[in-house]
């Protein structure tokens, strides 16, 4: 172990261990002499000492105290390396991930609600259903990230839901759709913290708000290629007719495919740089220090009950919550229905299938871009509020523009597409903002959960009764991304107040910080060195 040890709690007990002291003396010890002289005098800095068993997983790549130095081309070529072996597969995952939970909008226009009679508002429950077994799940996925290992776990939940979408192809009646809608929910209820974990663990803050803008989008490519999958099983199937139903391939197609990628995804990323096979030993140790300047570590799987309140408390944390439960709101309806929405502006059920892959093409755009740009200027959250203040002028189009415009109201569908920039932004700060591993995790639950509850909302605004308008849902989406750039104003301003209040901490008269503070699992709020990013 090197000369400074790890601070933590045990139990319920805060541990306080900011250089600056409640006296407002300064802490700073150098070597380890000079550290227990500093301890002897508070309780605070006694418990570095203390609970040292449980520190960030980084502090095993410094345990002999070799210094390491990590120049500009070696940070380069890492960077090269690991965007290589881990985006294209997180990419693709994360597209089946959408995919998967919205095939039921394909099915639902090739012959599904007939085959299993769903009647009255069976089909609004079903979309639902899939967010309820998220919801119920979402927590304690987010304790067995932490406590087991990250990208193993991940992998188990992949090859899981892809069998289970996979066997909706045997289902009969409304009753086995429910109960295969919400055990989708519960496996996939780990892939969007997963995710963000591993990309707090592997790329710095000004690397985060692009990957994650990069991985989400898929969630386009996976529209754009579950519309043409559909499209060319449903027009193969009416030329040529199918020994089963058009609906039961999809399913059958996309479910297979994802766990197969499970099985890739376990074998390919590692649970962290420690263990990664494709790394050299040296390069495992550099990777680790590269992300130094993240203050936050690698990983800890010890639950810290302090953490835990201290996000209870946090008022970031609840606005994520609200911004997330706002959105989805509006989403949870456009996912689940946006295939009988471009049927009502006046087109067949089979090109509505082709006719809604534009739309993920316009989200791939405006998350790659918004992801880009925003880590650019160090403006996420602004960049992002230009997404969805297209989205808002997309839906104002629909409904200002009489039905028979079809082509100006499916104009208006593609401009929605954009509303998910904030959405990847706030996921994105999470992984940034958040910082203390029990702290990010419950952060990260808590925001799904949200999520959740904003997707099981949104189906229900779209009742059969207001076809083929819809005009309810469509002025309730409208009203909630206008709440939505309120709310991101003020994380805005919020993020600011606090880099004003720790630039000042760390401008007192003796302040120092602690030597490998970055790997002593401290909280945002505990750490005069975090810098939230905007």
């Amino acid at each position: 172990m090197p000369d400074v040890e790890a601070p933590s709690v045990q139990g319920d007990e805060k541990h306080e261990v900011h250089q600056i002291l409640p006296s407002g003396r300064s802490v700073s010890p150098v070597n380890l002499d000079e550290k227990r002289m500093s301890i002897s005098s508070t309780t605070a800095a006694k418990k570095i000492l203390e609970h040292s068993h449980d520190a960030d997983e980084a502090m095993k790549a410094f345990a002999n105290g070799e210094v390491v130095e990590l120049d500009e081309a070696t940070n380069k070529r890492l960077l090269r390396i690991i965007d290589f072996r881990m985006m294209p597969l997180m990419c693709v995952v994360y597209g089946l991930n959408y995919l998967d939970k919205t095939t039921l909008s394909y099915a639902s226009i090739m012959g599904i609600k007939k085959d299993i009679h769903l009647v009255g508002d069976n089909y609004q429950w079903l979309g639902s259903m899939f967010y309820f077994g998220y919801l119920a799940w979402e927590y304690p996925t987010n304790r067995l990230l932490q406590r087991l290992p990250l990208a193993k776990y991940s992998a188990f939940c992949i090859v899981a839901w892809g069998v289970i979408l996979a066997l909706f192809a045997t289902v009969k009646d409304f009753g086995g759709a429910v109960a295969i809608r919400f055990l989708l929910g519960v496996f996939e209820a780990a892939v969007t913290p997963g995710f963000a974990l591993i990309t707090s663990q592997w790329w710095t803050k000004k690397e985060q708000g692009a990957r994650t803008g990069i991985w989400f989008s898929f969630n386009g490519f996976g529209q754009i290629f579950g519309g043409l999958v559909a499209y060319g099983i449903a027009v193969g199937a009416r030329k040529h007719g199918t020994a089963i139903a058009p609906w039961k391939i999809v399913f059958l197609v996309n479910g297979c495919l994802t766990a197969l990628l499970g099985v890739v995804f376990f074998f390919v990323i590692p649970d962290n740089q420690l263990n990664a096979w494709w790394l050299k030993p040296r390069d495992r140790i550099l990777a680790v220090e590269r992300v130094r300047v993240n203050q936050q570590g690698i990983g800890n799987k010890h639950f810290k009950w302090y953490q835990l309140k201290e996000a209870l408390l946090d008022p970031l944390t609840w606005a994520f919550g609200f911004y997330a439960l706002t959105a989805d709101i509006p989403n949870g309806g456009i996912s689940n229905f946006f295939s009988q929405l471009i049927v009502s502006f006046g087109y067949t059920p089979e090109e509505s299938l082709l006719y809604g892959t534009p739309g993920g093409a316009v989200e791939v755009v405006a998350l790659i871009f918004c992801g880009w740009l925003g880590d650019k200027i160090g403006q996420r959250l602004l960049v992002s509020m230009g997404g969805l203040v297209i989205a808002i002028l997309g839906m104002v189009l629909i409904v200002a523009l009489p039905l028979e415009n079809n082509s100006g109201r499916l104009a208006g569908y593609y401009l929605t597409q954009a509303s998910p920039t904030p959405f990847v932004a706030l996921l994105s700060l999470i992984a940034t903002n958040v910082a203390g591993y029990t702290k990010k995790t419950t952060v990260a639950a808590i925001y799904l959960i949200c999520y959740c509850v904003g997707n099981i909302i949104g189906p229900q605004t779209f009742r059969p009764k207001d076809a083929p308008r819809y005009e309810p849902a469509e002025i309730t989406i409208i009203v909630c991304w206008g709440v939505c750039l309120i709310d991101l104003a003020f994380i805005w301003w919020y993020c600011k107040h606090l880099n004003a209040k720790k630039a000042a901490i760390r401008a007192e008269p003796g302040y120092q910080k602690l030597e490998n503070q970055e790997w002593l699992d401290l909280t945002d709020k505990e750490n005069p060195e975090f810098v939230y990013s905007l």
